[in-house]
């Protein structure tokens, strides 16, 4: 880590995490061939569609297998994680990609509301649904962590908001 680069350490618990890392690792094996997102270019150049295709494919992979990397025996021996400033936007990415992949295959069942407020009977959704679900918003959580607290580009903009307002 750089001196004087930002990080937050985030202390997890084990016995929660763990199940939920299962379904980040299912979700980012299914996701190895295609983006997460389906990327609808109907006017551009096949070969063209194809090469951006699979270098948007690299860069998702790239990003989950930098997500995944934070659980590391550290994490196992100690339950916690660090984000640095340097590696913000692809944990972002990375987060969205699977909320995104999470969203249009087993939390496809729940609607749009649901899955932006959370307002649901946990107890009442079947055991995979509960899982990717639990799973949805603790990937939420990360990126909101890493927005609230790291991405120099939202911090950025806040501050020159806020003073720009205030001249």
């Amino acid at each position: 880590m750089k001196h004087g680069e930002k990080q937050i350490v985030v202390t997890l618990s084990l016995p929660v995490v763990a199940p939920l890392l299962d379904i980040v690792k299912f979700a980012a094996d299914r996701m190895q061939g295609t983006t997460a997102a389906p990327a609808a270019l109907p006017d551009i150049d096949p070969e063209m569609k194809e090469a951006w295709t699979d270098e948007l494919i690299a860069a998702q992979n790239a990003d989950v297998r930098a997500l995944l990397a934070l659980f590391d025996d550290e994490f196992f021996s100690t339950g916690r994680i660090s984000f640095r400033a340097a590696n913000a936007e692809p944990m972002i990415r990375a987060c969205a990609a699977v909320r995104l992949h999470l969203r249009s295959g087993p939390l496809a069942v729940l609607g749009d509301d649901v899955l932006e407020t959370g307002e649901i009977a946990l107890d009442r959704l079947e055991d995979p649904v509960r899982k990717a679900f639990m799973t949805y918003l603790f990937l939420a959580t990360i990126q909101e962590l890493i927005i609230q607290h790291l991405d120099e580009t939202i911090l950025d903009r806040k501050s020159t908001r806020l003073n720009s307002s205030h001249t």
